[in-house]
């Protein structure tokens, strides 16, 4: 099981940047998908999930400015990130749903087993 998130860069303030988490190993849509973000000195904290069945969910912060979507065809997960703010700024992470959840809802790290190497999105002006 492997996750290969890429797509960030440095972006001005209004921007638009894609994110995209290529899964191998298992098949995307069998599983839910997120995206996690951690700022420096902070914790990592829930961005944005889709369900294998197809719901999606976001944090109160990327709500009505970012969509996650799904290609099966490509096995990838995306974040496209609109109208960003200097806040955004952070590594972004792409994790896959565990197996045993317990009960973890999906803006909990324990929700995922797996997670993408990280990539980073800086907003500046």
């Amino acid at each position: 099981v492997q996750l290969q998130a890429s797509g960030g860069g440095s972006v001005q303030p209004g921007g638009s940047l894609r994110l995209s988490c290529a899964a191998s190993g298992f098949t995307v849509d069998d599983y839910a998908i997120g995206w996690f973000r951690q700022a420096p000195g902070k914790e990592r904290e829930a961005v944005s999930c889709i369900s294998s069945d197809d719901n999606t969910y976001y944090s109160e912060s990327t709500k009505g400015r970012f969509t996650i979507s799904r290609d099966n065809a490509k096995n990838t997960v995306y974040l496209q990130m609109n109208r960003l703010i200097p806040e955004d700024t952070a590594v972004y992470y792409c994790g896959r749903e565990a197996i045993s959840k317990y009960g973890n809802p999906w803006y909990y790290t324990q929700f995922y087993d797996y997670w993408g190497q990280g990539t980073l999105v800086t907003v500046s002006s």
